[in-house]
């Protein structure tokens, strides 16, 4: 790991590992984004759309991802008062991510041909690289790590007397697994519902990869650390997402036909 700025103190400009790795991930996103879109010919006006879009609501998803965590810093200790810019939770930037991304597409859907749910696929790929790297920014950075262990994965981060769990490093390679599987379903295959895929997937994930955490992230619930209840949320609105879609594809096909018989 490498916690330390990578430019000479003298330049007076800090620039982290973590910082590079998210750009890298962010990067990464949108290049996925484009190829998917250029592959499937998607409108290239709702494709430019959904790259501003996402601009936006990673943007606002890091605010709701500071904000989640002084919220539960707040709730665990109160009287150390609401400390926003304490720290950031991956969750609470998604869920504010998702928010920011749905509001902007219904207040500008009527503009474009293409409707999300005939995108929304790719979608989670590009989630799941940016996040991928973002776990190996945390792994430089040192946050987000686990538990003491004598596990022979264990590494010693310089600011802790023994070597823990790389959790970090866990996740980075689930979310990089999972992506490689929905990247290769939605363009190979055609799926329509790697959302739920990747809700219910890195949902249960998430659950139990909590147990292997070390760091101290707030309470939300006191048998379950916060990441756990929105994780067990995850699972359960992936599956309601399945649901979802499977309405609206039959829904859009029997309009299709209904078209087409009029015509």
């Amino acid at each position: 790991m490498y916690p330390y700025s990578l430019l000479p103190d003298s330049w007076k400009i800090e620039i982290h590992l973590y910082g590079v790795m998210i750009a890298i991930g962010v990067l990464f996103a949108f290049g996925v984004l484009f190829y998917y879109s250029k592959k499937k010919g998607v409108e290239e006006r709702f494709t430019d759309f959904i790259f501003y879009n996402g601009i936006a609501s990673i943007a606002l998803g890091f605010l709701s991802a500071a904000l989640f965590q002084a919220t539960y810093n707040y709730i665990e200790n109160p009287e150390n008062g609401f400390e926003f810019g304490s720290g950031i939770t991956f969750i609470g930037g998604l869920i504010g991510g998702v928010v920011v991304f749905l509001a902007l597409y219904f207040i500008f859907r009527r503009r474009y041909k293409t409707r999300l749910y005939q995108v929304v696929s790719a979608i989670p790929c590009s989630i799941l690289i940016a996040h991928g790297f973002g776990r190996i920014g945390c792994f430089f950075a040192g946050c987000c790590h686990g538990k003491e262990t004598d596990f022979f994965l264990g590494v010693k981060f310089p600011h802790l007397p023994n070597p823990v769990h790389p959790t970090q490093l866990y996740e980075a390679a689930f979310l990089f697994v999972m992506f490689g599987i929905c990247f290769w379903l939605v363009m190979k295959k055609d799926f329509k519902h790697n959302l739920s895929v990747y809700l219910i997937s890195y949902g249960i994930f998430r659950f139990f990869n909590e147990y292997l955490r070390g760091d101290d992230r707030g309470e939300l619930v006191s048998i379950i650390s916060p990441s756990q209840f929105w994780s067990i949320l995850m699972v359960v609105a992936g599956i309601l997402v399945i649901f979802l879609m499977n309405y609206i594809i039959k829904r859009e096909a029997k309009k299709a036909i209904e078209e087409k018989v009029e015509e």
